[in-house]
């Protein structure tokens, strides 16, 4: 039986547990308490969320994208795979470990999307990263920060979900600009919230490695 190493560890801010990354026969995880975060082994649904959004915003010549949480960076190689050579493709990242983590340790599971130019690392909370960036700043934004709309992997992303947090997501997209929301499981009360929130809200369901495994939902929703 081949043995599961722990790698690293890392401390998130505002929350009290720890971020574990582990190495078993070829596979990165990475954990926190109890719950899997992220497996270099599945990540269909999180390329997914890069293609629906990108797919409903539809051609524009140079647009800005921001994606929340960089994981293992499959979000990002696949958002960068999508968007043409002027795009800017921010990711907001609160643990710096992570970013070491892509660059060090996995990195290669994905294509070593930190590598490309157009790819640019924000350190800190993706709340204040689009507080920041003000009005009408982007294109799309990408949250794959928790297992859902809830404050998972640090408390204070509760905020990001709630009424007046959909309100400044929704004023930090351009026209037309689309916000997409990964989560391992449907949420009505969230969905509600997206709907009554002037988005023009599609659910989609999308499996875990693409043709199977766990059911997964994504929320694309583009302001009106």
């Amino acid at each position: 039986m081949k043995p599961t190493d722990l790698v690293a560890t890392a401390q998130i801010p505002g929350h009290a547990g720890q971020m574990r990354c582990y190495h078993h026969d070829g596979d990165y995880q990475v954990w926190v308490d109890q719950t899997q975060l992220m497996s270099s082994r599945v990540y269909g649904s999180e390329e997914a969320l890069a293609e629906l959004a990108l797919e409903r915003l539809g051609r524009r010549k140079a647009p800005r994208v921001l994606v929340g949480g960089l994981g293992m960076g499959f979000t990002l190689a696949r958002a960068l795979a999508l968007v043409p050579d002027r795009a800017v493709v921010e990711v907001a990242e609160l643990v710096p470990e992570i970013v070491t983590w892509n660059r060090e340790v996995f990195g290669h599971c994905a294509g070593r999307p930190l590598d490309d130019a157009r790819a640019q690392v924000v350190m800190g909370d993706v709340g204040d990263v689009i507080a920041a960036a003000g009005e009408s700043a982007y294109d799309v934004v990408l949250l794959d920060v928790d297992n859902g709309p809830r404050g998972l992997s640090r408390p204070g992303n509760d905020s990001l979900y709630s009424r007046p947090g959909l309100k400044r997501l929704r004023g930090a997209l351009k026209q037309g600009g689309v916000l997409a929301v990964w989560s391992s499981s449907d949420d009505a009360a969230f969905d509600a919230r997206l709907r009554k929130g002037r988005f023009q809200v599609q659910l989609h369901h999308v499996k875990a490695r693409r043709t199977k495994g766990s059911r997964h939902t994504i929320w694309v929703a583009a302001a009106t």
